[in-house]
């Protein structure tokens, strides 16, 4: 029996292929003067953005770069940025947009790792990349707001000044449904991310998911995640195909938000956990008008089932959550509004996607038992970039050898087909023999009047092997102990669930899409039982 390669499922889905760039030449054409991007300070119609998008294509083309070149850009939220993104595409290129929370040594060997023939900086992020220039190699620099001799390094171009040296008008490119998008980095703390693979027909299956959701010319869209990260892409893509208009915003204010949601009157927004909580906290935010709102996304992380009620109760407009993997395969819908008794799930999988749960030994088990979850669909990843190794690890095969990709998240599927998260297969805490999640703990944790966030983590323990911690953040003005938090939520778990303890925290340390570093977090109880052992 023939096992399905990606390569396989890219091909067989290649209906799925929407040409980005030519939807934006369309839209140019049909409607000139409406708007399609704006950021702070620049504001494009759909023509003058298909223009800008030209003229860059050109600079590309003229700087070698063509049919498969890579792309990388590290900036943030800008219009010209978008513009960079787009026309890398409309040259044939791949775009490779980096995090502007990766180290330095991240940076570079991102950028080696891609083969990127050009790398555009803005300002802002100028200090991340200058430490590890001289380890780039034969790379094109280009400043998107600096030029030349910037802290005294004459290897940058300024962007007008590169614009300005190109053709008036690029040479048309034929991209085709297998030709890559763009590599996304993965949010690695340590070490080098691995570069997540997307193809022209993966963003298409993507988008096509999405355009339920509403978004059509009609569409104001708020842009406040970076554009590095998939959680916008999956957002900010189907309101440029779809002829939308996007509002970008470089950094994330709950307040800044509320005011431009207000005065654009947006219609769509995809915001991560962490945002939703810090918009609905807002002390204005009752005072915003929001009733343009037609719909409201969130993913990345786990959204807690008491904010998705807050969201439905307080803010105009449906509310959907998306679970999946940047690397596709795994995606499941809940519709807030429509099913309010299923809030502790994720919801169900998405048209054309399917779910399984497998043990350890990777056999399929049946419903209601807790595994990890695999998935497949029409959007799916084509590997990771020059590590063919970990592209295999993620793959499982059905008895047919038909091709799921494996998520790393432990769950269980409801006898309605809902799917609920329970925690990452590597976060899972084992205590004495007994598997602990620290979904479940942490859910108890939030209903205690006085905390605004909280995670739980296993830390090293000679009695039970692992045990659970509790790091909370209270509420301002909250006069709680640790101890009587402890108690609140020890009286509400079962026996092998007990926190050992719960510490006071001012804050988590998160991703720059909202997920809680809990690698981070027990870092340092682990290396304090190492030393404590070698005594």
């Amino acid at each position: 029996m023939r096992r399905q390669t990606l390569t396989d499922h890219i091909r067989e889905n290649a209906k799925d292929f929407l040409n980005i760039s030519d939807a934006i030449r369309a839209h140019a054409a049909e409607r000139p003067a409406a708007p399609a991007v704006e950021d702070e300070t620049t504001h494009l119609t759909w023509q003058g953005f298909d223009a800008r998008i030209d003229a860059i294509t050109a600079a590309l083309q003229e700087s070698g770069i063509g049919h498969g070149d890579k792309v990388a850009m590290l900036a943030r939220n800008a219009v010209d940025v978008l513009a960079l993104y787009m026309a890398s595409l409309r040259a044939g290129a791949c775009a490779v947009p980096l995090s502007t929370l990766a180290s330095p040594e991240q940076l570079a060997a991102m950028v080696t790792d891609s083969g990127a023939g050009l790398l555009a900086v803005d300002a802002y992020s100028l200090p991340l990349i200058g430490p590890a220039l001289d380890r780039l190699g034969d790379v094109r620099l280009i400043g998107f707001d600096f030029g030349a001799g910037t802290a005294g390094d004459d290897r940058w171009t300024g962007f007008a000044d590169w614009l300005a040296a190109a053709p008036a008008t690029p040479a048309p490119v034929e991209i085709g449904s297998e030709d890559l998008f763009n590599i996304i980095y993965s949010s690695g703390t340590t070490g080098v991310p691995k570069g997540i693979v997307h193809s022209h027909q993966m963003r298409g299956a993507q988008t096509r998911r999405l355009q339920s959701m509403g978004f059509g010319p009609d569409t104001v869209s708020m842009v406040s995640t970076p554009i590095y990260s998939n959680t916008t892409l999956a957002a900010l893509l189907p309101t440029v195909l779809f002829g939308g208009h996007a509002v970008l915003m470089a950094k994330f204010d709950a307040g800044r938000f509320l005011d431009l949601a207000a005065a654009k009157r947006a219609t769509h927004a995809m915001l991560v956990p962490v945002q939703y909580t810090r918009i609905l906290d807002h002390p204005d935010f009752d005072r915003h008008d929001l009733s343009s709102f037609q719909m409201k996304l969130s993913t990345s992380a786990p959204l807690r089932a008491g904010t998705k009620r807050e969201i439905a109760r307080r803010w105009p407009g449906g509310m959907v959550e998306i679970y999946g993997l940047t690397e596709g395969g795994l995606s499941c819908l809940l519709d807030v509004m429509a099913f309010p008794d299923k809030l502790d799930t994720v919801g169900r999988p998405s048209e054309g996607a399917e779910i399984r749960v497998i043990d350890d030994e990777g056999r399929e088990l049946p419903q209601g038992q807790i595994g990890e979850l695999v998935g497949r669909g029409p959007a799916m990843m084509s590997g990771y970039h020059n590590l063919d190794d970990k592209t295999a690890e993620m793959m499982w095969h059905d008895a047919e050898g038909r091709l799921f990709l494996r998520s790393g998240d432990m769950g269980q599927v409801d006898e309605d087909g809902f799917v609920r998260l329970l925690d990452r297969r590597k976060d899972m805490i084992i205590s004495g023999g007994f598997n602990v999640y620290a979904v479940d703990l942490e859910a108890v944790l939030f209903t205690h009047p006085d905390v605004t966030d909280a995670a739980v983590i296993g830390i090293p323990s000679r009695d039970w092997g692992e045990t659970p911690l509790g790091l909370v953040v209270l509420k301002p003005g909250a006069a709680t102990t640790a101890d009587e938090i402890c108690r609140y939520a020890n009286e509400r778990l079962g026996k092998a669930q007990r926190l050992s303890a719960v510490e006071l925290r001012d804050e988590l340390p998160r991703s720059p899409i909202g997920k809680v570093l809990k690698r981070e977090l027990r870092e340092p109880y682990i290396s304090a039982f190492e030393r404590a052992a070698a005594v």
